[in-house]
């Protein structure tokens, strides 16, 4: 069967744009390659999340209203990262509730997600030899159900597992802690810095402990503070966005 076509709009949130390209690269890439039609809107800033986290989200009102000016004409709005996906679905409510907002909030969707639930992605036949370790972000976790909460008596899944499990000379590693937060959480890591610290050093043990080359996850904002701490550490382990390992040779 054919694989849908959409409109889409490409949403990289502002510490991938300035930190790590290479992963909204990897996510126009691995969309085009599946046939997607894509747009990058030029006058894109934030979702907002800084400034809400930061106590002051009704001065992020007017950063609403741009994401919704500039992203209201899509099929659909695709963005490698679940904290902004879900903040723009669960709290842009603070605004007038628009045709135009109720859109955008319906259509966003983190790029594992669109993969599966929309585009019903099942095989991307790509091959990658490596040991990974897979980091649920908690926004992804218990945000946007993209994995089964370990706390919750349901039939296990995880979104992103289903798009690596196929890889070609993949092993994914098995942890003691599969979906323990990594202490990140945006600006906790600036006002708790000990304790962000300490959670993030946790998670690289579990990882190294069970054998881990290759960290991955939906959320660069999470891979950037264990990678902070993996350099600091001399460690060999290495992160990489779920993006980059399904472009990596994605038919």
């Amino acid at each position: 069967m054919e694989m849908k076509k959409f409109k889409i709009g490409l949403f990289i949130p502002c510490y991938i744009d300035t930190f790590y390209p290479q992963v909204g690269v990897a996510t126009l890439e691995l969309l085009e390659k599946l046939g997607q039609e894509i747009i990058y809107p030029p006058e894109q800033t934030c979702c907002g999340q800084p400034l809400a986290n930061s106590g002051s989200e009704s001065e992020a009102k007017a950063t609403y209203l741009n994401f919704v000016k500039n992203f209201q004409d899509f099929d659909y709005i695709v963005c490698p990262s679940g904290s902004c996906v879900y903040h723009v679905r669960h709290h842009y409510d603070i605004i007038e509730q628009t045709t135009a907002v109720k859109k955008v909030r319906e259509t966003i969707f983190e790029l594992c997600e669109f993969l599966t639930d929309i585009l019903q992605v099942d095989d991307l036949k790509i091959r990658f030899p490596h040991k990974v370790g897979i980091h649920q972000s908690c926004h992804g976790l218990r945000g946007l159900k993209l994995s089964a909460a370990s706390e919750l008596m349901i039939q296990p899944y995880s979104k992103i597992h289903r798009l690596l499990e196929k890889a070609e000379g993949i092993e994914i590693i098995e942890l003691d802690r599969k979906d323990e937060c990594c202490g990140f959480g945006g600006t906790f890591s600036i006002f708790e810095p000990d304790v962000s610290v300490k959670m993030g050093k946790d998670r690289i043990s579990d990882h190294e402990r069970n054998g881990t080359e290759i960290i991955t996850a939906a959320d660069m904002s999470c891979l950037m503070h264990m990678e902070g701490i993996l350099r600091r550490q001399k460690k060999n382990i290495q992160v990489k966005h779920i993006a980059e390992i399904l472009n990596c040779n994605a038919l």
